[in-house]
């Protein structure tokens, strides 16, 4: 009777927090409209966005306005839930009772009608024990669990979740924003590729509307339906080999790079049955492809979320039962390969975090943002500082100060997208080296975005700038795209900050119609924009004009270049422009004043 009950109670637990997150995402108003119409294309996207992956559902610009419009709304009932049914897992836990635990996720998979059965027990399969063993060792509470996991408080609120970096003993040099250059100096030209995602299984023609968080993989699709495309699709798929190759192909004809920024995540979204192998494959295949594509050039690669099995699980070394050394290992002999110097080696393979000079006063820093993000669950066991990534960013930023060095960051996740700690902190340090930081450079939301920091003390000057490349998938509701920057350089005494950049997109309509690849050059930033310059100034004054103009074309055109020109400025009303202002502005998670200038919802 004990057995069964406690099977009952985990799946009453699950179904509840499903339902309520439903209904706390999407609004009565919405739901009543899908009920009635569940096979409109505008209902289809919401969910299997939905449905499907999260961190896809949470780059829309709609849910941006939706979680800043409810961000003083309590989700009690998820939270008081999520309480009642932590202390029942971890009882399970210590009667070493997982059996109970597996039984129940496997009837909620069967019953719940809502999840594709076999996604729901291939990710049980890929993260259960991963999250047992976090149980276990975090020696966080029950709440401080579940508020990290539901957003039910703040993360400032705990003491647990607060940790402070240290800096030298050395004062901040008074601030010089950048200049421009005379016109005739000299520049160079960097492309930024990211999240390719490249799905080997991509069948042309199959069924593009499935049940499952990736599609165009198999079946045929429903009468009235159209299937895969042969260049990709805008559903929820990612793109074939042959797409990914054929936009290497041509930005290596085209663009006249002298180096390459490479932000990560290569393998496909179907992260419910991934193994170290799989993820290895697309690791070698695809950096292979690039290599060949780009003989000459020198990669300067981050690490992604997916490219972990499971997917974001980046186990840190007082994890006993885990480790990553087999993706840093390989990480280490491919980037080496595409051209970073021997002696990175030995801190990638330690935390695929490395450093290396460009040119003479110009050093790059990568960055492995998934030790700050809380989908890397094994954070919840220790999040101060893993690996001593920050302490060791300001060791090389203060290096760097004091040989005159500019530097160059880059990474996958936006530090936006980070735990609040580890966002805040990284804040300071952009601020104390304002200096010397030319340029920040990510990935991983796979739509166009553009973050501005500001300083600590007076919050309308601002010190840096963060650039968020667009994807080369298509997921979800995407143009294939990649970005170029022209940057000051390469002379003595050269800033090396942003001049300007182009976006070139793949019209995957154009494409699949004309059975070939069609690309155009989306727009030029400075001229799209009508800018005087790329500095945080110019950046900081571009987003006072679509604050006093809201609803007007300029901010339409921004989210049009957010969506590589899948959608038109018009699809995207009121709310939906202030959460993308919002992104622009907010370097921070959990800053809950950042975005008190923005008209309001209405």
């Amino acid at each position: 009777m004990l057995r069964s009950g406690c099977v009952l109670a985990l799946v009453f637990f699950f179904t509840i927090n499903i339902l309520t997150l439903d209904t706390r995402t999407i609004s009565e108003t919405e739901i009543e409209s899908i009920l009635k119409n569940p096979l409109n294309d505008d209902h289809r996207k919401l969910l299997h966005a939905f449905t499907g992956y999260r961190h896809r559902f949470e780059q829309s610009a709609n849910f941006k306005a939706l979680r800043w419009n409810l961000k003083n709304l309590q989700v009690s009932g998820l939270c008081e839930l999520c309480d009642l049914g932590a202390p029942l897992v971890r009882f399970l836990l210590e009667l070493n009772e997982t059996t109970l635990i597996d039984e129940a996720v496997s009837l909620f998979c069967k019953e719940y009608k809502s999840l594709d059965q076999n996604v729901c027990l291939g990710a049980a399969h890929e993260y259960m024990n991963v999250v047992f063993e976090v149980v276990k060792l975090t020696p966080l509470t029950n709440k401080q669990l579940c508020a990290l996991a539901f957003e039910c408080q703040p993360q400032r609120d705990f003491p647990i979740f607060i940790w402070n970096v240290t800096f030298p003993d050395k004062p901040k040099p008074i601030p010089q924003p950048p200049k421009p250059p005379s016109p005739d100096s000299p520049k160079l030209n960097i492309l930024h590729l990211s999240d390719i995602h490249v799905d080997f299984l991509y069948k042309p023609g199959s069924q593009a509307d499935c049940s499952q968080p990736l599609c165009c993989r198999q079946g045929q699709p429903a009468p009235g339906h159209i299937g895969a495309g042969f260049w990709g699709d805008y559903r929820n798929c990612d793109i074939p080999y042959w797409t990914a190759e054929a936009v290497l192909k041509y930005a290596a004809a085209v663009e006249k790079a002298d180096f390459i920024y490479y932000t990560g995540d290569l393998p496909a979204h179907n992260v419910w049955n991934q193994s170290r192998s799989d993820q290895l494959y697309s690791l070698n295949t695809i950096n292979r492809m690039l290599g060949s594509t780009f003989p000459n050039k020198t990669f300067y690669s981050a690490v992604g979320n997916h490219e972990a099995a499971p997917c974001n699980l980046y186990p840190t070394p007082n994890i006993k039962t885990d480790n990553i050394s087999w993706l840093y290992e390989a990480l280490a002999d491919s980037w080496i390969k595409l051209g970073l110097p021997e002696d990175t080696r030995a801190s990638i393979e330690r935390g695929a975090f490395y450093t290396t000079l460009i040119r003479p006063g110009l050093r790059l820093i990568s960055l492995n943002m998934n030790y700050c993000t809380s989908d890397n669950y094994w954070l919840l066991i220790n999040a101060t500082d893993p690996l001593d990534q920050l302490q060791w960013v300001i060791q090389w930023l203060q290096y760097a100060e004091d040989h005159e060095e500019k530097v160059h960051l880059i990474g996958h996740q936006p530090p936006h997208s980070c735990m609040a700690a580890f966002s805040w902190n990284f804040n300071k340090i952009v601020n104390r080296y304002e200096n010397t930081i030319a340029g920040q450079f990510y990935g991983h939301a796979h739509s166009e975005e553009f973050m501005v920091f500001y300083d600590e003390i007076d919050n309308q000057r601002p010190v840096s700038m963060a650039y968020i490349g667009p994807s080369i998938t298509t997921y979800s509701f995407l143009n294939p795209g990649y970005r170029a920057y022209t940057i000051d350089g390469d002379y003595p005494e050269s800033s090396f900050w942003t001049l300007d950049y182009h976006t070139v997109i793949m019209n995957l309509t154009a494409s699949n119609l004309q059975n070939k690849t069609v690309f155009l050059q989306e727009y030029d930033a400075r001229d799209a924009y009508k800018m005087k310059n790329l500095f945080p100034d110019g950046w900081n004054d571009f987003i006072q004009r679509l604050e006093k103009d809201i609803d007007g074309p300029l901010m339409g055109l921004a989210y049009q270049y957010s969506t590589k020109s899948f959608a038109s400025g018009s699809q995207c009303d009121h709310n939906c422009r202030r959460g993308l202002i919002c992104d622009f502005k907010t370097g921070r998670s959990e800053d809950p004043h950042a975005c008190d200038s923005i008209p309001p919802f209405i």
